[in-house]
């Protein structure tokens, strides 16, 4: 199976090329600027049938959500028509294409978790970028799996978990948001789960299951406990350690508004696909020992 990742600096896309080296049988070539640049999107249609792949990946977009907030047109260049012109490549060569979206696309006003069939509400501009990509991508490949996801960390790129172990190593306390919930999503996660329904469309050339779905983490934490579980996790590997006072999101304006419930149900995902994400504990566990032993390489 040949797999056509869009992106190499992303958490996902970086996830994924590392999996992919673990499994038998799964070729995965990874494509980024400046041959496949989704903001240039004479350049991608080219690239990806030059690349002949079974099943393409859609994981590079657009992700500075605050940043959003004054390049709309980037944004919207790059998570929507972006988006469109990867999936109409992918139906042009007949492959499926696997598609990443985001919890921002909803309003987070609903009091329990969202599923797939909830209303969308994007608080900003990278939330509407994003559903405005997950239109485009429905428009022009109907063998098309859309997968939401939450509050992505990994030991890649820039995330939440690296930010905590970055300020603990030099001050005491950290103030962190108590009153955002949702389910804390490591990348490696995420591409064990793509590899896994990859392999899944791969098998199945009549598979009936295309359309929206929800993959995140399994249980559910605010920004705040989430931070003092990965400082914990660092103390207990001898990593940076740090107290973390609670806050509230008006006590931390930011330029683009987040939604105050991010939590997804992956139900569907479940039941279509037969897998789960780990609990977000463990799967924490994981990506921060690693930062932690990182670090201390790096150090001696």
């Amino acid at each position: 199976m040949r797999l056509l990742v869009t992106g190499r600096e992303g958490q996902v896309a970086a996830s994924l090329v590392e999996a992919g080296r673990q499994k038998t049988g799964v070729e995965l070539v990874a494509i980024g600027r400046p041959e496949l640049d989704l903001a240039r999107p004479e350049t991608i249609v080219e690239a990806i049938a030059a690349a002949r792949p079974d099943i393409v990946v859609s994981a590079a977009a657009y992700t500075a959500v605050d940043q959003a907030e004054d390049e709309p047109e980037l944004a919207f260049a790059v998570n929507a028509a972006g988006a469109g012109k990867v999936a109409e490549a992918a139906a042009r060569l007949g492959v499926p294409v696997i598609h990443l979206s985001t919890d921002y696309v909803f309003d987070g006003k609903k009091p329990a978790a969202y599923a797939e069939t909830d209303a969308t509400g994007p608080l900003g501009v990278y939330g509407a970028s994003k559903l405005a990509g997950e239109r485009a991508v429905i428009a022009t490949n109907p063998r098309h799996l859309i997968l939401r996801t939450a509050w992505v960390y990994s030991p890649f790129g820039r995330n939440f978990a690296k930010t905590m172990l970055r300020l603990a190593a030099d001050r005491d306390e950290i103030s962190v948001v108590s009153d955002q919930w949702g389910n804390p999503t490591s990348a490696l996660d995420i591409a064990e789960a793509i590899l896994h329904a990859a392999a899944m469309l791969h098998r199945n050339k009549t598979f009936a299951g295309f359309g929206t779905y929800h993959l995140a983490g399994t249980g559910e934490t605010s920004w705040s406990g989430f931070a003092r579980h990965i400082l914990d996790t660092s103390l207990k590997f001898g990593g940076p350690w740090a107290r973390v006072r609670d806050i509230e999101t008006m006590d931390y304006p930011t330029k683009a508004r987040r939604p105050a419930n991010s939590r997804l149900s992956s139900a569907k995902f479940a039941d279509v696909f037969a897998w789960t994400a780990p609990d977000w504990r463990e799967s924490a566990e994981r990506v921060v020992s690693r930062l932690v032993n990182i670090a201390t390489a790096a150090s001696h």
